[in-house]
C-alpha cells in the first residue's frame, strides 16, 4: 500500500474515534447532569428468544398521545410531579412553549398510533427475569434539550431494581 493509502485509513479510523468518544462523552454527562424522570411503563411482551434476556418497553404516556395531528418527529413537554413521576404529556414545537414544571422529551410517532419516546429496551443478565417483572415504571435521565437516556427499571414503592 501507498502510504497516501495509510494516511487515508488513519484519519478515517481517528475520525471515527473523535466521533465515538463524542457520543460516550454526551451519554456520560446526560447520565450525571439530567434530570431523573419515572415514566410508568405499558405493558409488552418481556421476552425475545433471539436476543437472549430482555424486556421491551413501552411507556402509558407515549401510548395515550393521539398521534394523527402529531409530526414525524418532534418535541413533547413532560409534566413531572415532586417525586419526579411524569403524569402528563403534550406536544410542543419548540423549548418556548414549556410550562413550569415540564421538561421536554424527543419523540418520534409510530405507524400504528402513539409516540415512540426511545429507550424501548432493557437487557439484562440470563435467569433474572423474575426480579424485573416486579418493574411498574422505566427510570430515564433528561437533559435541557430533551434528549433521554435509560438508567433502570423502578418497582411501585419507586425504588431502583438492582
Amino acid at each position: 500500500m501507498k502510504k497516501t493509502d495509510w494516511l487515508i485509513i488513519l484519519g478515517a479510523l481517528l475520525l471515527f474515534l473523535g466521533v465515538f468518544n463524542h457520543g460516550v462523552f454526551k451519554k456520560e454527562q446526560l447520565m450525571d447532569q439530567g434530570r431523573l424522570v419515572l415514566m410508568e411503563l405499558a405493558p409488552v411482551d418481556p421476552r425475545s428468544l433471539l436476543q437472549g434476556d430482555y424486556m421491551q418497553l413501552d411507556y402509558a404516556l407515549g401510548r395515550s398521545m393521539a398521534s394523527d395531528s402529531l409530526p414525524t418527529k418532534g418535541l413533547a413537554a413532560l409534566e413531572i410531579d415532586d417525586r419526579g413521576l411524569a403524569h402528563g404529556i403534550r406536544a410542543i414545537g419548540s423549548l418556548e412553549e414549556l410550562r413550569p414544571g415540564e421538561l421536554p422529551i424527543k419523540y418520534s410517532k409510530r405507524s400504528w398510533g402513539g409516540m415512540k419516546i426511545g429507550a424501548e429496551s432493557f437487557f439484562f443478565q440470563e435467569g433474572k427475569a423474575e426480579k424485573y417483572e416486579a418493574a411498574k415504571y422505566g427510570g430515564i435521565k433528561v437533559d435541557p434539550k430533551g434528549n433521554i437516556l435509560l438508567v433502570g427499571l423502578y418497582d411501585q414503592a419507586f425504588q431502583k431494581i438492582e
